[in-house]
């Protein structure tokens, strides 16, 4: 009896879903319909003696019965119903199918957005690491200029001498007359010479006094320094190394081999050779 009551109790529970969307007018139908299943319910556990095996004799001619008393009428009516059901039930699975395409795209929208936000959110983030850098790198490159820029300075400060307007005028005069054939490093050049030794202990304290010292320029020692015409190009060139413009490295002594006769084989015996430039040879 248990199992014909759980049988009927799902058979109205189904009825009743598919009954949720029928119309006022159609109640009868479905008062028919629920009436056939109910019918057909008891038949059928009648036909199997609740329990037993074959057909009971009392439920098959009621069963025969009621079947031809079944009006037409009513069956189409309830397969117009379960019919209706069905296509309310389609209706129902295509809305839930396409709110689930309507997510589906939604949430691909979504997560395309995201990752598009992502992207340029890591192309702004390198951008700035970019500028960042560039920035360091120009900062750095900045502080290096400015390092060599003051170091610079402080070499030329160290090679500003001292000096009178008639070391100036001697310095000017000797530059013109050992240099004035060469280009503007070589006029540099020999007013370097001239400034080394004023700086270094073992040569004199002054540029007259360095320019003049006995057996040491040959422009002394045959007068030519003396009738030397200054041109506009050797007082920039002397005015230069005497702001701290330097290519010496160091050099104490020059001599033009061609023009030095035997005395360039004292240069060769006890000097350090350094370097040449436009005729002359630096020593150290």
């Amino acid at each position: 009896m248990l199992t014909f009551h759980s049988f009927f109790q799902s058979v109205v529970l189904f009825v009743k879903s598919l009954a949720v969307k029928v119309k006022k007018q159609m109640y009868r139908s479905f008062s028919v319909l629920m009436t056939g299943m109910m019918v057909v319910a008891i038949i059928a556990f009648s036909a199997n003696g609740f329990g037993g095996s074959g057909k009971n004799a009392l439920a098959a001619p009621i069963s025969e019965e009621r079947q031809e008393e079944e009006p037409e009428t009513e069956e189409v009516e309830g397969s117009s119903l379960v019919t209706e059901a069905k296509v309310q039930f389609g209706l129902l699975n295509t809305d839930s199918e396409g709110q689930l395409l309507a997510g589906a795209l939604l949430l691909n929208e979504v997560r395309k957005q995201q990752e598009q936000q992502e992207a340029a959110q890591a192309r702004l983030e390198a951008l700035q690491r970019q500028i960042v850098k560039e920035k360091q790198e120009a900062e750095a490159r900045k502080k290096a200029e400015e390092a060599k820029k003051r170091a610079e300075e402080e070499r030329r400060a160290a090679r500003r001498i001292s000096y009178t307007e008639e070391d100036y005028q001697v310095l000017l005069r000797i530059v013109q007359a050992e240099a004035g054939i060469c280009d503007e490093k070589g006029k540099i050049l020999v007013a370097n010479v001239i400034i080394n030794r004023v700086l270094s202990d073992e040569f004199p304290d002054s540029v007259k006094a360095v320019v003049y010292e006995p057996s040491q320029f040959q422009p002394v020692s045959n007068g030519a320094i003396n009738s030397a015409r200054v041109t506009a190009e050797t007082i920039e060139c002397v005015n230069r190394a005497l702001e701290g413009e330097d290519y010496s490295n160091g050099a104490l002594y020059f001599m033009n081999r061609k023009g030095s006769g035997s005395a360039a084989s004292w240069f060769d015996r006890h000097l350090n050779y350094l370097f040449s430039h436009d005729g002359h040879e630096f020593f150290r």
